[in-house]
């Protein structure tokens, strides 16, 4: 790798501010806009650079950014240079762009926003002449996403949507491979109070004649994506027809999985990530290379499988971050994510005691995560994250006791505070562990407060 592409935080550290900055100006992602003509409208002015490699395009509710993860790393473990683009970031806006497995260098980051700022003002002056909202935080990262793998250049790029699928601005790019994780309710407000309306705007980045994959869905997430797929004459392989996880064991540091591929079978692979829907993810992840590499026709080669699974990391997801005391994060924000991650706490751990360290954001079900994760939780502490879509830690206390009202329960408005009474706490006997979760902004500030206080 090229050092202007290693990650840094010196010489350009500043310069990488300053255009983080210029984006946080513009519209929040948490206010995403139903459309892609103003990204069209750019990328077209720069030569559209998301044609310049393949994709391969992730969309679901649960488990993206995990699969996404496991994808590019085992895409890189063939030799290819690989772009990944993930969201929302969990320190630092870098992480969201990945070249070759490492966040974009800052230098990258800087001078690639002020190659692609000038074309985002002029398309911004055509919308504001007619009357339209400005391009869009998310929408300015999809193209600097994009200029930025083709400067680099990528092989192939590794694609999270944002939100949805049909006019997320990542579907500006057209992805040889669909990929479908789990489809469940989420972003109601946005995509659709049912999950077959949901599955139909996800069924969105299906472009012509692709290959789709998708994890086990219910039927009438289903019946979308076929419905999808007939109508671009693509093929669809789902879980538990075409592939699956044949079975997976708890080993130390993560699980032991075999897989029935698209064109192979692969056994024993070790993976470091912990609970079956990882093992899920892996399956899926691995019909999606096959898929891309030779139209799930070829096996891939066992030990660069191998090594891509072996190597893979998916920070927040599951993430042991302190062990004197035990403390895990979990990026859960959804009662899907929830039940897995309890569940999960129950097959590859063997703690006495865990008190759940939770904060939510408004738009989220909080009842649905805390029905999922009370039975695992000797207690609730209920916090909140300097996001201003956090529920308040009062109220969200108020939510846990109607919701768990045989759970012990403290609330602290500080994360700082509700961390160091939990590890506290967590200190004072054997098998008790820390558990916070519920938003991926508590889970990045949890990761900065354990790096400053130099957890052990």
């Amino acid at each position: 790798m090229s050092d202007e592409y290693a990650f840094d935080d010196s010489e350009f550290a500043e310069n990488a501010e300053r255009a983080y900055e210029e984006l946080l100006e513009r519209i929040g992602e948490g206010s995403p806009q139903p459309r892609l003509e103003p990204t069209r409208r750019v990328v077209e002015l720069l030569g559209d650079p998301q044609r310049s490699y393949p994709i391969i395009h992730i969309t679901g509710t649960n488990g993206k950014t995990s699969v996404a993860r496991l994808i590019e790393s085992i895409l890189r473990a063939y030799g290819l240079r690989t772009g990944l683009a993930t969201s929302p970031h969990l320190r630092r806006p870098n992480e969201r762009i990945m070249i070759d497995g490492e966040p974009i260098s800052n230098r990258a980051f800087a001078e690639n926003w002020a190659d692609v700022r000038p074309y985002i003002d002029l398309v911004d002056a055509e919308l504001r002449e007619s009357g339209e909202e400005p391009l869009t935080y998310f929408e300015c990262l999809t193209v600097l996403t994009f200029a930025s793998f083709a400067d680099a250049p990528v092989d192939v790029a590794v694609v999270e949507v944002g939100m949805g699928g049909e006019w997320d601005s990542t579907n500006v790019g057209d992805g040889q491979v669909a990929v479908f994780t789990p489809i469940a309710l989420d972003h109601t407000q946005r995509l659709g109070a049912t999950v077959q309306q949901i599955a139909r705007t996800k069924s969105g980045i299906i472009k012509p004649v692709a290959a789709v994959v998708s994890a086990a869905q219910s039927p009438e997430a289903l019946g979308e994506l076929e419905r999808a797929t007939d109508l671009t004459e693509s093929t669809l392989r789902v879980e538990g027809d075409a592939f699956a996880l044949e079975s997976s064991t708890v080993a130390v540091g993560g699980q032991v999985i075999s897989v029935k591929g698209l064109a192979g079978e692969y056994r024993d692979l070790f993976l470091p990530l912990y609970g079956t829907h990882q093992g899920h993810n892996a399956a899926l992840a691995i019909a999606a290379v096959e898929s891309f590499l030779g139209r799930g026709s070829q096996a891939l080669v066992g030990d660069v499988l191998e090594e891509g699974l072996a190597t893979v990391a998916s920070p927040g997801r599951l993430q042991l971050v302190g062990t004197d005391p035990t403390v895990l994060v979990d990026a859960a924000h959804n009662p899907h994510g929830a039940q897995a991650l309890a569940d999960a706490l129950r097959t590859y751990f063997t703690f006495d005691e865990i008190v759940v360290v939770l904060g939510v954001l408004s738009d989220k079900d909080a009842t649905g995560i805390v029905e999922a994760l009370a039975p695992v939780a000797s207690s609730f502490i209920a916090t909140q994250s300097e996001s201003d879509r956090a529920i308040p830690a009062a109220d969200l206390a108020d939510l846990i006791s109607r919701v768990a009202p045989d759970s012990a329960l403290q609330a602290f408005e500080s994360l700082e505070f509700a961390v160091q009474d939990a590890r506290v706490w967590a200190a004072q006997a054997p098998r008790r562990a820390v558990l916070v979760t519920g938003s991926i902004t508590l889970i990045g500030e949890v990761l900065g407060l354990s790096e400053v206080e130099g957890w052990k």
